[in-house]
């Protein structure tokens, strides 16, 4: 395949409709805007979610809970997949984000206590529950919140 080879699929381009340029185009005139009123006008239309006046969909429906803006936004990991990670190493939020356990910026990592740990590992995240705490201390390691 050379790049004078390459074209889109067949039926994914179409040709676009020349607008405004006489009566022999197709398009003239009005240029499929019909007479008069808010569509065919510059700038005309309305905007989106607008029902002509109705009282909108969005404010018909009732309002449902309460989101905390200040609630903080944890990565929760399991204590069996910290056996990914080597024996004897310390956890902490940069080693779960270079081992790739943890994907994107929290606001901190909690240890959750499902699954079996198998190294001895010295963890220092921002939330351990009691299970998990009592999991990494049977393997032989240290379990901190900082």
């Amino acid at each position: 395949m050379n790049l004078h080879d390459l074209h889109p699929a067949a039926g994914s381009t179409k040709t676009r409709k020349c607008k405004g340029r006489g009566m022999a185009s197709g398009n003239g005139k009005t240029a499929g805007r019909g007479h008069k009123g808010q569509w065919a006008r510059s700038g005309g239309g309305v905007r989106p979610g607008f029902e002509g006046g109705q009282m909108p969909l969005v404010r018909r429906l009732p309002k449902r809970g309460f989101n905390n803006i200040f609630a903080k936004n944890y990565a929760e990991l399991n204590v069996c997949q910290l056996n990914a990670l080597e024996d004897g190493a310390e956890v902490t939020f940069e080693t779960l984000v270079a081992a790739g356990l943890v994907a994107k910026k929290f606001d901190g990592v909690r240890i959750l206590g499902k699954g079996e740990l198998t190294k001895k590992l010295n963890v220092k995240v921002d939330g351990i529950t009691a299970a998990a705490k009592e999991k990494i201390e049977a393997a032989g390691g240290k379990a901190e919140v900082i």
